[in-house]
């Protein structure tokens, strides 16, 4: 649980697709082409819950339960070429996103549930990959993955920072959740294919545009300074 009395932060963490790279959106419309193609038809709003947030074998594991492991396996390979074919075709940073990491003076890092080697290639595709480089941090070093708090407890002790003392800004239900978990207040971006309804809960705040965040996290340092004296 996140304490009721926060303290100041000293470290930004960062999940990846969605947060900083425009991707998630690509990922649900390719998931429900597999699942159309596959045997699983799924609307975006159900890849969304299933898939968005969680690991790639989280993912891979609900598909072999539902189809089989000789279908997830084909899925899976299929979701990588079709994933990276429209990532190459063009991926940008989320909106905002330049802006806000120019205007943050904090550490940060960032902590996803996709690969290294995927995310090697999504940062480095809109040029954020040299910007994080050494503290970048995959669901593959941990036993598990989002909504577990594993991912984030890691980072932060890689990073030499107090779980109480980070934030996480995150875009989907499994990351807020592991958030929480872990003891770290939550930072909803609302502005992809995840509900604000779905972000919202204790110790979370749920914005829409990535150019207030910055701000955001200096009015609750602000806050926390006010009510410390």
């Amino acid at each position: 649980m996140v304490d009721a009395q926060p303290a100041v932060t000293e470290l930004v963490i960062f999940d990846c697709d969605g947060v900083l790279v425009d991707s998630e959106c690509i990922a649900v419309r390719v998931q429900v082409a597999l699942g159309a193609e596959l045997g699983w038809p799924l609307t975006e709003d159900e890849v969304v819950d299933r898939f968005i947030g969680r690991s790639h074998a989280a993912i891979r594991e609900q598909i072999a339960a539902r189809l089989g492991p000789a279908v997830a396996a084909v899925w899976a390979e299929r979701f990588e070429q079709l994933h990276r074919e429209a990532v190459d075709a063009g991926l940008a940073p989320v909106d905002g996103l330049p802006e806000a990491l120019d205007a943050l003076t904090l550490p940060t890092c960032v902590a996803s549930s996709g690969s290294h080697d995927k995310m090697r290639h999504t940062l480095g595709r809109t040029g954020l990959h040299e910007r994080f480089a050494g503290r970048i941090f995959s669901a593959t070093e941990v036993p598990r993955g989002k909504p577990a708090p594993d991912l984030f407890l890691h980072a932060a002790k890689l990073m030499g920072v107090e779980p109480a003392l980070c934030v996480v800004v995150e875009d989907s239900r499994p990351g807020v959740d592991a958030a929480r978990a872990a003891g770290m207040r939550a930072f909803g971006y609302a502005g992809g294919p995840t509900s604000a309804e779905r972000l919202a809960g204790p110790g979370t705040v749920v914005f829409h545009d990535m150019r207030d965040l910055p701000a955001l996290i200096g009015a609750r340092q602000s806050s926390i300074r006010y009510l410390n004296g």
